[in-house]
């Protein structure tokens, strides 16, 4: 897997303010805790070296904002291993340049290492509301049987690369059908994509469910 699970590879300018505090706070948790549930998102010792894996996010007004003004709340840079968040462990992403490798935040804890992934999403097609990174072997291998999109495997998580190859799979690909996607160049890295929370969370159950009703294989 290249790099380190959860390292910020982005330029950062951070202002550390109180908790956020957003209504859709409730669905975050709501989405996470399933997720959790079914191994997608948190930290375990035995996987990735113990890192926290998995991070969920949610754009925020203005949504008439310029690509990469588009705000989004996000998930903290690992918080995996907390069973429930607050509104102490997520951060307010306002805006972010991929030419800098720079993402702009506020919040009480840093955003996650896939703040620019999510951001990447949210620049190519402003319909897009919610992103979910999850972390699942039984999807990443079998993502090509599933006929899901793959970005491209030399591309680092975590990057401006992988933030092109993004918008790359938006032009070429299906991604608006499938909903989610493979990336290939992340071990066990899938991001679900949707216009509302339960089209991205669907998404991910739906595919688990193609792939475990086979027997782990299609």
């Amino acid at each position: 897997m290249p790099g380190q699970e959860g390292a910020i590879r982005f330029n950062l300018q951070f202002e550390p303010t109180g908790p956020i505090n957003e209504a859709i706070l409730g669905t975050l948790a709501h989405w996470r805790q399933r997720l959790m549930a079914a191994g997608l998102v948190g930290q375990d010792p035995d996987r990735y070296d113990g890192y926290g894996f998995g991070n969920l996010s949610c754009r925020v007004r203005p949504f008439n904002a310029l690509p990469s003004q588009r705000a989004f709340i996000i998930t903290g840079s690992q918080t995996g291993y907390k069973q429930f968040l607050t509104g102490q462990d997520y951060s307010h992403v306002h805006s972010f340049d991929l030419a800098k490798n720079l993402v702009n935040a506020h919040g009480p804890t840093h955003p996650s290492s896939e703040s620019l992934t999510h951001g990447a999403v949210y620049m190519v097609d402003p319909s897009i509301r919610w992103v979910f990174h999850v972390h699942s072997q039984l999807l990443w291998k079998n993502a090509k049987n599933l006929h899901l999109p793959i970005t491209q495997s030399n591309i680092p998580q975590g990057t401006p690369e992988m933030a092109y190859e993004v918008a790359r799979l938006f032009e070429t690909t299906a991604v608006l059908q499938t909903h989610i996607f493979a990336m290939g160049g992340h071990e066990d890295g899938m991001v679900a994509i949707g216009r509302t929370a339960e089209e991205a969370g669907n998404a991910v159950m739906h595919a688990l469910k193609q792939v475990t009703s086979r027997g782990g294989g299609i």
